[in-house]
């Protein structure tokens, strides 16, 4: 049985099995372990919890979780080719990786893998908001659905997870995120470091949840109330949030403004009068 040091280099296991990078399901591969052991750092001590990888394409950054020292590691692939792949790596990572062929935007992570949980991914480009989002709900519904998460996105995506107030990626993506976590864009990946190649740089944020916030609106009344700001962001709050007047006018929210000028701690201000 290998071991984890005794591996076949990543690009003979993707030639083995066939596993040429599919567009269809944003499939770039990261094949450098310095890059891939980079990102596994930044996860923090994970002797204690159990990693779940979305999206683990030939391996690369299982391999870097695994040799980091996770508990165990959930890797969640769609493509069977990339399973049948992973099956050398299973056997070498002596029962702390488990492969499960599914469709991560409906997987529920928390029923299948046991708290504490990390998520750790290159996340597939065409499906990472909206897993995003599931995530964050989660989130909002459990605080301790997950301890982190740190995750590779477009570097568009994740300078709208992180934009401050103001910015012009400030939006609905911002607000979510940093209602809930805080966020951290770590660092950057220019197109060359994937295989194949982008056309888009990459970048990997981390999201660590915040502490519960008494009485705090749901999930989906932010959504509803960003929608509608960021729906029509050109326009000022008294035309695109017409519907929460009252809110606002409770609240002294100055009508003038535009949807990017209103911090986070107003829109939750806003969703948790109107639902009162």
């Amino acid at each position: 049985m290998p071991d984890l040091d005794d591996l076949p280099p990543l690009r003979d296991v993707i030639a083995t099995a066939g596993l040429r990078a599919e567009k269809a399901l944003g499939q770039n591969f990261l094949l450098d372990s310095n890059i891939t052991d980079k990102i596994a750092r930044q996860c923090g001590d994970l002797s204690a919890v159990n990693v779940i990888e979305i999206g683990p394409g030939p391996g690369g950054l299982t391999r870097s979780l695994l040799k980091a020292g996770a508990k165990s590691v959930t890797a969640i692939e769609f493509d069977p080719r990339a399973v049948s792949a992973l099956q050398t790596l299973k056997k070498a990572a002596n029962g702390r990786l488990e492969i499960v062929q599914a469709d991560a935007l409906e997987t529920d992570l928390t029923a299948l893998v046991p708290a504490p949980r990390l998520i750790a991914a290159n996340l597939p480009y065409n499906i990472a908001t909206p897993l995003l989002i599931g995530w964050l709900r989660q989130i909002r519904e459990d605080h301790g659905a997950y301890n982190a998460m740190v995750l590779m996105f477009q570097k568009e995506v994740a300078q709208r997870i992180t934009a401050p107030q103001g910015m012009k990626a400030y939006g609905r993506l911002a607000i979510l995120s940093n209602w809930l976590c805080e966020t951290k864009k770590l660092f950057d990946l220019p197109p060359s470091a994937f295989t194949p190649p982008p056309k888009v740089a990459s970048s990997v944020v981390r999201l660590v949840p915040k502490a519960p916030e008494p009485n705090a609106p749901s999930f989906e009344s932010i959504e509803k109330l960003t929608e509608a700001a960021f729906g029509q962001r050109r326009k000022m709050i008294r035309s695109s949030l017409k519907n929460y007047a009252a809110a606002l006018e409770a609240l002294a929210i100055d009508p003038s403004k535009r949807a990017e000028e209103l911090r986070i701690e107003e829109y939750i201000g806003i969703a948790a009068r109107h639902a009162g």
